[in-house]
């Protein structure tokens, strides 16, 4: 009896992990897989009609266009978030006092809501009171104020501000925990042998941070690909929906016209999509060398 309790032992201490994903994840994901297989209604009613959602979706040149644009916004932000913490991290990584407080200034935009964050930064572009338009006609990079959410290419601009701002201290602290796990005495090797500051950087910190810097990466990708408050709130999809994501397009149809089968539909599609992401982390962190 004793012996079967014990081998059971492992078991029982991932039971609570297995009921928690099991409730929240597969029983939910299984719910949103069968609706997008009906034409249910937010009004209510809906018969099941297979795999007519995703053949409409699959047709649906808006959700495309609004996958581009969510592909666009993703690829132009991550290098930018990666290329900044990175740097951050190389600057205040060593524990000193002052460089953990800058650590903890640079994070604290991160405790903020993003839709606080929208809604700020959405009043700092504003052409006639906003700082940010004020600050760049002082230095002469503005000859007169700019309506930024007017232009897709601008709202993009200004989104990505916003969100670097945002964000960009998560991805440190995750760099700075990668660079404080490499062992001090390869650096102080490194250091003996005559390696300078920035041989030391390239051929070991960057190595052996390859795993944190594709997690957060991955953070980031997915992030991105999920991105809706800020664009809600900052552009309204403006102009002509031309800053429409993805999520933004599945809850336009799903909660402004009323059709959850198809917005489950589109759903389960950039599901599938961040999966592909999440696979491709996963193959690549096997491959990269560990500490």
């Amino acid at each position: 009896m004793i012996r079967a309790l014990r081998k059971s032992e492992g078991f029982l201490y991932v039971l609570p992990a297995l009921a928690f994903v099991t409730a929240f994840v597969l029983w939910p994901l299984a719910q949103l897989v069968y609706l997008s297989l009906t034409d249910t209604s937010l009004l209510g009613g809906g018969e099941f009609v297979g795999l007519e959602n995703y053949v409409k979706a699959f047709g649906d040149k808006s959700f495309w266009r609004a996958l581009e644009f969510t592909l666009k916004y993703t690829v132009f932000i991550t290098p930018i978030l990666m290329g900044l913490g990175f740097a951050l991290a190389l600057l205040t990584a060593p524990n000193r006092p002052l460089r953990q407080i800058t650590r903890g200034i640079i994070f604290l935009p991160v405790v903020i809501g993003i839709g606080s964050s929208s809604l700020l930064w959405f009043w700092l572009f504003d052409q006639q009171v906003g700082m940010f338009n004020r600050i760049l006609v002082d230095i002469g990079i503005l000859a007169e104020p700019a309506v930024w959410f007017t232009k897709a290419d601008m709202a993009l601009l200004g989104v990505t501000i916003s969100i670097t701002w945002k964000v960009i201290g998560f991805g440190m602290l995750l760099f700075v925990a990668g660079i404080q796990s490499i062992n001090g005495e390869i650096g102080e090797a490194a250091l003996i042998d005559g390696g300078n500051y920035w041989q030391r950087v390239w051929y070991i910190i960057l190595p052996l941070s390859l795993r944190v810097i594709l997690l957060t990466t991955l953070i980031s990708v997915i992030g991105s690909m999920l991105a809706f408050e800020q664009f809600y709130i900052m552009t309204g999809g403006n102009p002509r929906g031309q800053t429409f994501t993805s999520v933004y397009w599945i809850y336009q149809n799903s909660f402004i016209s009323f059709k959850l089968g198809y917005g489950a539909a589109l759903s389960i599609i950039l599901t599938a999509i961040v999966l592909v992401f999440s696979t491709l982390q996963v193959i690549l962190s096997n491959r990269s060398p560990s500490q």
